[in-house]
């Protein structure tokens, strides 16, 4: 695997409210176990809640409507690079293939419906991570038809990105774990309280947006 790869156990940014992969009972997969992910409404710079992440965590970049995508992509690499984190590139194959980037993410829309050969076979060339957005079972098997290194489900609690969405919950995802021929990341809701919730050895992997800021800057 190229790219910025690394497994090492890590804790969560907010030094008020840890997680730990080990603690937890998070399952394996080829990527970092704890990720944040970005977004422009709740977390339109970025770096600073990279940068307190320990080494081996891993920034999936989001940020779909900001203008100033690429200029804060390449800041943004640069940190990872810096800071050894796994950095993931969200929908857009050819600007993770500019920064050298570990990965792509796929929306579920774009797994279902986009033109992936291109995409695809950047990542068989390059040997990087593939993860896709799973909101269904049906998302999971799409997963699998891809190659799909692991697939982000979710939400899996109560979030403020999706207010009164429908969550999958533990057990759901418990049986959701069953029907999956890849790792699960759990994405939506996730905390250090409701992490401890899920069932040991059901995701590889958890991912969040206040989930991973830093306390100061998450009550901004």
């Amino acid at each position: 695997m190229t790219g910025w790869y690394y497994t090492q156990p890590m804790t969560q940014a907010n030094p008020s409210n840890r997680l730990s992969s080990s603690r937890l009972g998070l399952s394996r997969w080829a990527g970092p176990p704890l990720i944040l992910v970005t977004d422009e409404g709740r977390l339109p710079d970025p770096l600073a809640a990279a940068a307190a992440l320990p080494p081996g965590s891993g920034v999936l970049l989001r940020h779909y409507g900001d203008p100033a995508r690429v200029a804060r992509a390449a800041a943004l690499a640069a940190l990872c690079r810096r800071r050894r984190l796994t950095l993931i590139v969200a929908a857009d194959w050819r600007l993770a293939a500019r920064l050298g980037a570990a990965g792509l993410h796929l929306p579920e829309g774009l797994a279902r419906h986009g033109v992936l050969a291109p995409a695809l076979g950047w990542l068989r060339r390059r040997r990087v991570l593939l993860t896709i957005a799973a909101h269904s079972p049906g998302a999971l098997g799409r997963a699998a038809e891809l190659g799909a290194d692991a697939a982000l489900v979710s939400p899996i609690f109560p979030s403020r990105s999706h207010p009164g969405a429908p969550v999958v919950g533990p057990v759901r995802l418990g049986l959701w774990k069953r029907l999956a021929r890849q790792p699960l990341i759990a994405l939506g809701g996730v905390t250090a309280a409701t992490a401890g919730r899920l069932p040991r050895g059901t995701v590889a992997g958890l991912a969040a947006i206040d989930g991973l800021v830093p306390a100061e800057r998450s009550r901004s």
